[in-house]
């Protein structure tokens, strides 16, 4: 039973965001989601399956998280989910596996900037510490679960890079 629920992994879960670069439209979500749990399916470190669970947000943002409890994920079994996901990426044909633009909301609508651009919108009052953002950068399932993935640009790295 390697792929379970999403809700039903525990706080202390190891979590890896992954961000499209646009909403995924209804055939390119299901894709991915039948594809991301396949790999769940048979995903093990060192021969031992891995208990994981997968849960999409907001049509772009996929979380995978790994009860780490039983067994934890090992490097190559880190890799290979960098590798899948890499290759959906070339599949859909839409960016999923780069960690470098933010992701930040204007009203109801979520934007992807590259840093620069939102550091140039930061200088220019455009955006400010106030800014919901998304950090994609947590490992905690707990983290996310307690808020800290969608939030003010104060309470999160982007204080310190763009503020």
């Amino acid at each position: 039973m390697p792929r379970i629920a999403f809700d039903e992994l525990p706080g202390d879960a190891r979590v890896w965001i992954f961000s499209a670069e646009r909403g995924l439209t209804e055939p390119e979500r299901a894709r991915l989601l039948a594809e991301v749990d396949a790999f769940i399916d048979q995903w093990g470190a060192h021969a031992t399956p891995l208990t994981a669970g997968r849960h999409l947000a907001y049509d772009r943002f996929l979380f995978v998280a790994v009860d780490q409890r039983a067994a934890g994920p090992s490097g190559c079994s880190i890799d290979a989910l960098v590798r899948q996901m890499q290759a959906l990426q070339h599949e859909l044909g839409v960016e999923l596996v780069n960690h470098a633009p933010v992701l930040f909301r204007r009203g109801e609508a979520i934007e992807r900037v590259s840093r620069e651009s939102f550091a140039e919108m930061a200088a220019a009052g455009a955006v400010g510490p106030g800014t919901t953002v998304f950090n994609n950068t947590l490992t905690s399932l707990g983290d996310v679960r307690a808020g800290r993935w969608e939030v003010a640009a104060a309470d999160s790295w982007h204080a310190r890079a763009f503020f």
